[in-house]
């Protein structure tokens, strides 16, 4: 089973040469056939020499670049015409989230899940320098969406997580432009009744480089999304779900998020 991982940079010069090395010798070491595309979404900085350069010694790494309009969301979108594998994971270049933890998602997807999502806000998950005043509105957003969406799941806002190809074929067509992407996907999948593990995960506050997220930009943007997502699950009336398929195991979250 071939993973796609897929990265969106823009002026990530500081931390991509280590985040990809890092990400390399983890999948090598487990065994896990892979390709990765970086999406250079319209960086000033030399982040796609660097990886050009990189790929040079790693033909499984692909940088792609963004032409169109510009965004965290769109980069991602962008990325996902030109995978190849089985399953996708959405993985920052920044180096916040976990090889090891990546690991583990294949390993969700190979028992038969439709999904592998991470929560850093359960037993054995773990943030790392995470600025006090955006963990405070991390925790209230999803709280509204869980509570608003009775979902059981508590980390929608965080973009590392790992689909099936048929997954993000039925998830299209996708419509945030920016990090409101981060909560469309897994929440659409949910809402579609794509099964799901969940499993503690660890994020790292970024050591090189500026955030992306703009706060005050996003609040209305991830509003619309989720009453979006809302209204799909309280009217569509099961027009969008998932088709069963052989093996399907029901939506679920693993004993450990309880």
């Amino acid at each position: 089973m071939l993973l796609s991982i897929i990265i969106p940079a823009r002026d990530e010069e500081g931390c991509v040469r280590g985040t990809l090395l890092t990400l390399v010798s983890a999948l090598q070491k487990a065994v896990i056939p892979y390709e990765i595309l970086v999406v250079d979404d319209g960086s000033s900085d030399s982040t796609a020499e660097i990886v050009s350069a990189i790929s040079q010694d790693h033909p499984e790494i692909r940088l792609l670049k963004n032409t169109g309009a510009h965004g965290f969301g769109m980069a991602i979108r962008y990325g996902l015409q030109y995978y190849k594998g089985d399953c996708v994971a959405i993985f920052m270049a920044d180096a916040s989230d976990s090889p090891q933890d990546l690991v583990r998602y294949y390993h969700v997807i190979q028992q038969g899940y439709d999904c592998a999502f991470g929560s850093r806000f359960v037993k054995g998950g773990a943030v790392v320098d995470y600025p006090a005043g955006k963990l405070v509105l991390n925790r209230l957003a999803n709280l509204f969406i869980k509570v608003l969406l009775n979902v059981p799941y508590n980390d929608f806002t965080n973009a590392f997580k790992c689909y099936r190809r048929e997954v993000i074929d039925h998830l299209q067509p996708l419509i945030s432009p920016h990090f409101n992407l981060t909560v469309e996907m897994p929440l659409k999948a949910i809402v579609r009744r794509f099964s799901f593990a969940v499993i503690p995960i660890t994020w790292t506050n970024r050591k090189a480089g500026l955030s992306k997220l703009k706060i005050k930009e996003m609040g209305s943007r991830y509003l619309f999304i989720v009453l979006y997502l809302w209204l799909e699950k309280s009217l569509s009336r099961g027009d969008y779900h998932a088709l069963a398929r052989p093996g399907s195991i029901i939506p679920q979250v693993k004993p450990e998020v309880r």
